[in-house]
């Protein structure tokens, strides 16, 4: 056993939480931003704008025209797995061989595609790490070892894991269409508890394909949290504080609540408030990538993606133009409400001695 562990370390191979479920699901939930959300604002901006670059055809491939965007998102598969190839630590001859896997893993997994990205790029690049450097030809082992492996598991899990992720997800955008005030709570306060802990919302959402009514509950509960955060710290972290949580993340008051656990009331109760909002009053669609639903306001994706889904919508005929109600909806959900519900909130906390002066100041 000891000469088990002491091969697993040498080839940095960690089975644990932290390896796994948060430093990959992290990666993964950059890479998917790189290659699909780009892609997808860029189809945006060339829409809304008329920029003819950007919507022009670049290539076309199989009979399917692609646009500089196009392109980008189509690549979301090897854009993951190197990713999640790069959080795992992987030597170059696995990692640059991740990208065919990633490719296999997405395109058998179908909607599912994130999900079994995920799992399948763990099993391929630990296989190739197990053998990487053991031979004097490691340059056709370990590449061989990590790409058939991770094809031959695609083609066995890929398929089934897609359509287990495609059906839970069905499920709870199903749940909330059909429960949207029940459902708005949950979608919300969940998916904004995940965006602030070290975990990935933006990977969850994605893997599951969260869109629809879901996608928007889900906006509004990472919007609250960081937005929440954003303010009820302004006291204590000042304008740097205020951008840096508003449009980057809450993540960053994780330290703090291990603390002070009471501290994330706040944002929490306003998820729960702005959830139901969303989906009962607002109506709230996140028609855009489902990584969005999961993004909040770091970088204003959340917003974004639901404003770049009305845009879709348009162009397929299911809307016909984007309203004055959809706009103060979209405000009020993802800004306003959140920053007015958590001051409440925090106001009453700290006046019952829950919060105090410094509990949530960050390490410069």
């Amino acid at each position: 056993m000891g000469k088990v562990k002491d091969f697993l370390k040498k080839k940095d191979i960690e089975i644990s939480v932290k390896r796994y479920g948060v430093d990959a699901l992290g990666a993964m939930a950059q890479g998917l931003f790189c290659s699909l959300l780009i892609g997808t604002i860029l189809n945006a901006i060339g829409t809304q704008f008329s920029i003819g670059l950007l919507t022009k055809t670049i290539a076309t491939i199989s009979g399917t025209d692609y646009t500089i965007g196009g392109l980008a998102s189509a690549m979301s598969g090897p854009a993951m797995a190197l990713a999640i190839g790069y959080a795992l630590k992987c030597p170059p001859l696995v990692l640059f061989s991740m990208v065919s896997v990633g490719f296999a893993a997405n395109a058998l997994g179908g909607a599912g595609g994130p999900l079994a990205v995920y799992f399948i790029s763990i099993i391929a690049a630990e296989a190739g790490k197990l053998v990487s450097k053991e031979t004097k030809i490691d340059i056709l082992v370990t590449p061989i070892v990590t790409v058939v492996v991770g094809i031959i598991v695609s083609s066995l899990i890929a398929p089934p894991i897609g359509k287990a992720a495609l059906w839970l997800g069905n499920i709870i955008m199903w749940a909330t269409d059909l429960q949207p005030f029940l459902m708005g709570i949950v979608v919300s306060v969940f998916m904004g508890i995940f965006l602030t802990l070290p975990v990935s919302s933006a990977a969850i959402c994605a893997a599951l394909g969260l869109v629809g009514l879901a996608g928007g509950a889900a906006v509004a509960g990472c919007c609250a949290q960081m937005v929440g955060f954003a303010v009820i710290s302004f006291r204590e972290n000042g304008w740097g504080g205020l951008v840096s949580q508003g449009i980057g993340t809450s993540m960053l008051q994780m330290g703090n609540i291990v603390k002070n656990p009471k501290i994330w009331l706040a944002p929490i109760l306003a998820s729960a408030i702005t959830g139901p909002i969303a989906t009962c009053i607002f109506h709230l669609e996140m028609n855009g990538a489902a990584i969005s639903s999961g993004m909040g306001t770091c970088g204003l994706v959340g917003p974004l993606g639901v404003y770049t889904g009305w845009l879709s919508d348009i162009t397929k005929g299911l809307k016909t133009s984007i309203t004055a109600f959809d706009w103060i909806g979209l405000l009020l959900v993802c800004i306003v409400l959140p920053t007015i519900f958590s001051l409440i909130f925090d106001f009453i906390f700290r006046k019952l001695g829950w919060v105090k002066e410094g509990d949530m100041k960050l390490e410069v």
